[in-house]
């Protein structure tokens, strides 16, 4: 049975940079940001997170096993992060609400990939809300993105959470040993075009980045951390308060800003 919009606040839509998956275990300034973001937020009936670390040929959704929800999709990490649980219900109730705004959908037995456990475990950290994931269709063109985050946006409506889990600047050939290390000009240039274009609410800016900003290339060689960034654009409502929550980098690359409607 579908959910229900009576009554119901809207629910947030939230961008984050998820940065390295060891920010799942560690605690510094961006993960302690989600800790306190977690504590003011109103608890969702459930969440939808698109994930950079899913791409698919067609549309879907993720059922997971609950006794077995992780995906540990990351290699050469420390034996801590491969230990990280996060037992959070799947949310098969969403499916006939997802099915009803996305055509050709198909449901898919999946574990929680990595984009979205490793910043769940700090924001919502009792992993006691039901938690779905969508795939990024890799057949879609950066405009249909943003048309697929003006669909889901109606389950803000009744209750669910969007996240959108990436980052603004993504370029592992390109990234600093050290965590602090000094921003390097591509970055912080890509990084304040996202930003200024979020601010005046220029969403076909977002969409049409590669043609609008000299270092798009350095900034994504691939797209995939970039994508889930349209889904929250998309996701919008005019009368959302916006605001950043988290600003800086690691790695002297990785723009690790989060962005929320609330």
């Amino acid at each position: 049975m579908p959910l229900s919009a009576n009554n119901q606040k809207r629910a947030p839509a939230f961008f984050i940079g998820h940065g390295s998956p060891m920010n799942a275990i560690e605690d510094n300034a961006f993960t302690d940001s989600l800790k306190v973001l977690g504590q003011s937020l109103e608890k969702p009936k459930a969440i939808l997170v698109v994930s950079a670390h899913w791409q698919s040929p067609y549309d879907a959704i993720s059922v997971h096993d609950e006794g077995e929800a992780l995906m540990y999709d990351m290699y050469g990490f420390p034996d801590a992060l491969y230990n990280v649980k996060y037992p959070a219900p799947n949310a098969r109730l969403l499916t006939p609400d997802v099915q009803e705004l996305l055509t050709s959908l198909k449901v898919e037995e999946r574990s929680l990939d990595h984009g979205a456990w490793s910043v769940l475990v700090h924001l919502f950290p009792h992993a006691d809300i039901p938690v779905m994931q969508l795939a990024i269709n890799s057949n879609l063109t950066m405009q249909e993105h943003f048309e697929m985050g003006r669909k889901i946006r109606r389950l803000r409506e009744r209750g669910v959470m969007i996240i959108g889990s990436g980052n603004i600047t993504h370029n592992l050939r390109d990234i600093r040993a050290e965590t602090n290390a000094p921003v390097v000009p591509w970055a912080q240039e890509f990084d304040d075009f996202v930003e200024n274009a979020i601010l005046q609410q220029d969403y076909d800016a977002l969409i049409h980045f590669k043609d609008i900003q000299r270092y798009a290339q350095d900034a994504h060689p691939t797209t995939e951390h970039y994508i889930p960034l349209l889904y929250v654009a998309g996701s919008t409502y005019k009368d959302d308060k916006s605001q950043f929550v988290y600003e800086g980098f690691e790695h002297g690359s990785l723009s690790m800003r989060n962005w929320l409607l609330t």
